[in-house]
């Protein structure tokens, strides 16, 4: 039976019915499973399955963000009960478009996919200037930033953040991590960056990775 309604989940989660998800969820937690199971084997599994679709073309960025957002539904209801099961966040992440840059799907999914993956997110948005990553990192000490950008006329302001925080000295006090269509790892090595990520699914195992997590 509880394999079955984690099944359920999985389906729902895949064919994006978010009202279908928070209903299975809550029946999964009135049925005494597991939240750490309700998590793992429902929601964070359909996703893995759409991002592996998703990395092999068979579906596309509107597929992959309905149904990050059904399993976003899911998290809502499960997230009050975290602290009681002793699931702790596997770090804290800011992530934002980077200025000069309005373009926000591709982080959406992102954002999305780190909070599933139990990642506590501040999602900046868009345009988001140099001094406010700057002052995220000296007042709220997050473990990773992560930045977007779709235009290549964007691309420098990433540049801009990791300099910032150097002559602000606290780039030693955070990991960081670039995205985006026209980003890749030469470049991310270029800027200093500690981690590049082509798509979301692999944002988050480069977050897992940057954190010390398994």
């Amino acid at each position: 039976m509880n394999e079955e309604m984690l099944e359920a989940i999985q389906n729902a989660v895949m064919e994006g019915d978010r009202d279908g998800v928070v209903k299975l969820t809550k029946s999964s937690l009135e049925e005494g499973i597991e939240i750490k199971r309700i998590l793992d084997e429902g929601l964070v599994a359909a996703m893995e399955v759409v991002g592996g679709r998703f990395k092999c073309n068979s579906i596309f960025i509107p597929e992959v963000l309905i149904s990050a957002k059904a399993m976003h539904a899911g998290m809502a209801v499960l997230e009050p009960y975290f602290a009681k099961c002793g699931i702790e966040p596997m770090g804290n992440v800011v992530i934002g478009t980077v200025k000069g840059d309005l373009h926000d799907i591709g982080k959406n999914i992102v954002s999305m996919m780190l909070k599933g993956a139990c990642f506590k997110v501040n999602d900046f948005g868009i345009d988001v200037g140099i001094e406010k990553f700057v002052g995220a990192v000296k007042n709220d000490s997050p473990d990773l930033i992560a930045m977007s950008a779709l235009l290549t006329t964007s691309m420098h302001s990433m540049r801009d953040v990791i300099n910032a925080l150097k002559d602000s000295g606290l780039r030693d006090k955070v990991k960081i991590i670039v995205g985006g269509a026209p980003v890749t790892q030469d470049f991310a090595d270029s800027i200093g960056a500690d981690g590049y990520a082509k798509d979301a699914l692999t944002a988050v195992d480069k977050a897992k990775e940057l954190c010390g997590k398994p």
